[in-house]
């Protein structure tokens, strides 16, 4: 149900209203959710059957079956990375692990195949890390360089002059987008902060996923600025 509604725990227990995810965790470790907790939920998505919902029975769906909700592709998988504090982990997607990212990013096995991390600051939401491969973004951001990142659900909801990474259908890119993308926009425009490496067009469609830089790890320490005459 969270994969075909594209939740987690923390965003299932915001919609629910619930301040913690205490009771969603444990029920996501086996125990048995209460009935004001399975009320909540089919007052919160009442397309959902009880019987499936209780029982297990039946279509996931009222008078359906369990199909996927109509998208123009798979609908991402949602980890739960949480721990038993209730803090999420950050999935880690190394350069290796990219090439399959684009074929298998909708499936639960390639997940469980990552690591996952504790990182201070983002316990709180989904945020996943990508390795970073190429200089396209130096001197921002270098090759190793680990970017952390959180999902966007689509493109129009970008904030223009930040850093995403781009995945699409042949690979990951990091890119920085400087204009808002409306809904009738057919492309969108993908820049580099290395000035020898141009801007260029992307057709909206092929972005499969879109995640936003919300900070990165570097091994790379920059060197100190000069100082000049007139600063002596």
């Amino acid at each position: 149900m969270m994969a075909h509604y594209g939740l987690n725990t923390n965003s299932m227990a915001k919609q629910l209203g619930y301040a913690a995810t205490s009771k969603l965790h444990g029920i996501m470790q086996g125990s048995a959710p209460s009935f004001g907790t399975l009320n909540d939920i089919l007052e919160r998505w009442p397309d959902v059957a009880a019987d499936w919902l209780v029982l297990g029975k039946g279509p996931m769906l009222r008078g359906g079956t369990t199909a996927a909700a109509p998208q123009p592709q798979a609908a991402p998988v949602v980890m739960d990375t949480m721990n038993e504090r209730g803090e999420q982990n950050t999935l880690f997607v190394p350069i290796p692990a990219q090439a399959g990212y684009t074929m298998h990013h909708h499936e639960a096995a390639y997940y469980k195949q990552l690591d996952a991390y504790r990182l201070p600051g983002f316990e709180h939401g989904e945020f996943q890390a990508f390795e970073v491969s190429g200089d396209s973004m130096a001197p921002t951001i270098n090759h190793r360089d680990v970017v952390v990142c959180s999902r966007m659900a689509e493109l129009r909801l970008l904030e223009p002059g930040e850093v995403y990474i781009v995945a699409t259908a042949a690979s990951v890119m990091l890119k920085r987008i400087r204009t808002r993308v409306r809904a009738t926009d057919t492309e969108v425009t993908l820049f580099s902060d290395n000035a020898n490496r141009p801007p260029y067009e992307m057709e909206t469609r092929d972005v499969r996923e879109l995640w936003r830089v919300q900070g990165y790890v570097s091994g790379c320490i920059p060197s100190a600025p000069d100082v000049t005459v007139e600063q002596l």
